[in-house]
């Protein structure tokens, strides 16, 4: 069993043969750079985990203007929850940002053993719990911290991102112009 699902499917009420259950469902993909993953309008019918590789998340604004709305990066799983889980459409898309190797989950086989397995039920409930205090807290950083601070954090979390996301996309991400974060990084290593 990869020890990819051993990291990302941590919870003590999975033995170690539903983890490989679990592993069991995960087919290997690969995207190349610039690839779509999924494209807004598509309800998305799986998800992924990264083993390595950039993702972005980013929405069209009222201008047809890129907005980020997330990066993934290894060990992350990809995933826009509320097309995955409530079957809409997807109001954002996926793009790989780097050349990516991914571990796909299908929809049915994933509801299939998440209703088998208790401990799969309890993972992602606290997988869910944790990702909703993120989406808050990030919220929260938008408005309780600078521009420079939000850099740095991101910085410091996911230097990845940083080292391969263009400089409009991690600027659209953090809430400033590209000027701004040109700015920013100027003044932050001199």
């Amino acid at each position: 069993m990869e020890t990819i699902f051993k990291s990302i499917y941590q919870h003590p009420l999975l033995s170690v043969e539903d983890l490989q259950s679990i592993a069991a469902i995960h087919h290997k993909v690969s995207f190349s750079k610039g690839d779509t993953i999924l494209k807004e309008g598509r309800v998305a019918d799986e998800y992924y985990i990264l083993e390595n590789g950039l993702i972005r998340a980013f929405v069209h604004n009222y201008n047809g203007d890129e907005i980020t709305t997330d990066f993934f990066t290894d060990h992350d799983l990809v995933i826009v929850p509320t097309s995955l889980f409530q079957r809409m459409p997807s109001q954002e898309n996926l793009q790989a940002l780097t050349d990516c190797i991914l571990w796909k989950v299908e929809f049915n086989e994933f509801q299939q053993l998440f209703h088998r397995l208790p401990g799969f039920i309890e993972w992602g409930r606290l997988w869910f719990t944790t990702q909703l205090f993120a989406v808050k807290q990030r919220s929260l950083d938008m408005i309780r911290e600078t521009a420079t601070n939000r850099y740095l954090k991101l910085l410091q979390q996911k230097p990845q991102i940083i080292q391969h996301a263009p400089l409009k996309q991690i600027a659209s991400y953090l809430g400033v112009t590209d000027t701004s974060l040109s700015r920013i990084r100027k003044d932050i290593t001199a």
